[in-house]
């Protein structure tokens, strides 16, 4: 299966660090970003997850959850939470999935259907491509998917930037144009006449025809 954006975020459940989840009740009725990694102590993704860890209260503050995923049983996620914080200096306080099986992997379309059934005896590059970024709205619908290479670490900042995207653009009929940071100009979208900007926004400048900017809205 193959999952694109405003697509639903295949439920399931499975055994985590914090207890055995059902996701969609997991979930619950706010923000949730689901991040995976090809195996544990891999040296990109223990700085990841660290990473992570640092940020958890922004996320908190955007209403998101967030949950790591790995393929390899709960039992190893615990001793590799230890060196998590031996090289990031951050404790990993939200749940990691175990996915000894394969089976949210390929839920998830980061693994094909013929993978196998174990994570036994797989390595950091067979499980490559299991190294994206879910960000998943109230309504359990896909709002993005990054994909990243093993040797690229991410930047969960832009995570952070693109919730915030997200969020507003979901409340208030506009978009965020290239590099758009919390509190700039955005962008009036086609659906909103001219008129009617000028009623929800006070203002706007017109670069082009199909371009209108006015400030972010606070409301």
């Amino acid at each position: 299966m193959s999952l694109r954006i405003n697509d639903i975020a295949p439920d399931f459940t499975a055994d985590t660090t914090q207890g055995p989840i059902s996701f969609h009740e997991w979930i619950g009725s706010g923000w949730a970003v689901l991040f995976s990694h090809p195996k544990n102590f891999t040296p990109v993704c223990t700085t990841e997850l660290g990473a992570m860890a640092g940020l958890a209260g922004e996320f908190t503050k955007r209403g998101a959850k967030i949950i790591g995923i790995s393929v390899d049983p709960v039992e190893s996620h615990a001793k590799w939470k230890n060196d998590i914080k031996t090289a990031t200096g951050f404790d990993v306080e939200y749940p990691l999935i175990g996915d000894k099986d394969l089976k949210v992997a390929k839920l998830y379309d980061m693994l094909p259907a013929g993978a196998g059934e174990s994570s036994e005896g797989r390595t950091p590059a067979d499980n490559a491509t299991v190294r994206s970024v879910f960000i998943i709205g109230p309504d359990k619908k896909i709002k993005l998917i990054l994909t990243y290479p093993m040797t690229t670490g991410r930047n969960f900042n832009e995570i952070l930037r693109a919730i915030d995207s997200i969020q507003l653009t979901a409340k208030h009929q506009v978009a965020t144009p290239a590099n758009w940071n919390q509190g700039e100009d955005v962008i009036i979208t086609a659906a909103v006449s001219n008129e009617d900007a000028i009623t929800r926004f006070g203002s706007f400048d017109t670069v082009l025809p199909y371009l209108r900017k006015t400030k972010q809205p606070t409301a």
